[in-house]
């Protein structure tokens, strides 16, 4: 059995320390890189080239899903597994349509960690089964909105919704959202932190019945708050 080389991605020290020590004690897995932030794991991401990258999302210095975006982008074939304690609805969305390939949290149990990292390893997709729940409620809801089967109609989104159930600083942050900028960007603009920036996100997600950043996008060029280019 080939070793799978991973590199894990977490701020905080214990953490990273306490995973290192469980998967090089596993066989078949060999951990050959580490990272506190988001912006270090695309940096030695890229350096290294491991088969797997376990991402944590909240982190200090740049969020594990843009570290995803950016590592999708330079390397398409990369896989990571986003290992989270959010167990959320918005970051599960996002990080999917990032491109990880897996979602569990930090409250899974340790061989359900193995089992997650050996899925992905294949060339499959894992998700944590507490949390697949979500996808299925939006297959429900696309179905009952489509009156049909989804996956053989034409593609149909939520009810539209004004931008008037958000407020003055939510669409201020879904007009920077929609025109590129990363939620470090977006606080630094605001003068708000980037955790500040994300919750108003996943309100305004949870608000619109969106959950990712295209459909955000989408929505704000059919509402007029951004123009088409």
């Amino acid at each position: 059995m080939e070793t799978i080389r991973l590199m894990l991605v977490d701020d905080h020290e214990v953490v990273r320390t306490g995973l290192k020590t469980f998967l090089n004690s596993q066989p078949g897995f060999e951990v050959i890189a580490e990272a506190s932030s988001g912006s270090e794991a695309v940096k030695k991401g890229l350096e290294t080239r491991p088969d797997i990258i376990v991402m944590d999302i909240a982190m200090a210095d740049g969020d594990g899903l843009e570290a995803t975006r950016s590592l999708k982008a330079a390397w398409p074939e990369t896989i990571i597994l986003a290992l989270t304690v959010h167990e959320d609805k918005y970051y599960f969305m996002e990080m999917l349509a990032a491109g990880a390939a897996g979602y569990l949290t930090k409250q899974s149990a340790a061989d359900e960690l193995v089992q997650a990292i050996q899925t992905v390893a294949q060339g499959h997709i894992y998700l944590q089964p507490a949390l697949a729940r979500w996808l299925l409620e939006d297959y429900q809801r696309l179905s009952d909105l489509a009156g049909k089967n989804p996956l053989t109609s034409p593609a149909v989104g939520p009810v539209p919704v004004g931008l008037n159930v958000l407020s003055e600083r939510e669409r201020q942050v879904l007009e920077l959202l929609a025109r590129g900028m990363s939620n470090k960007e977006i606080g630094l603009h605001l003068e708000l932190s980037p955790k500040t920036i994300a919750r108003h996100r996943e309100r305004i997600m949870g608000k619109l019945n969106l959950h990712s950043r295209t459909a955000l996008v989408r929505y704000a060029i059919k509402t007029g708050l951004i123009d088409a280019e």
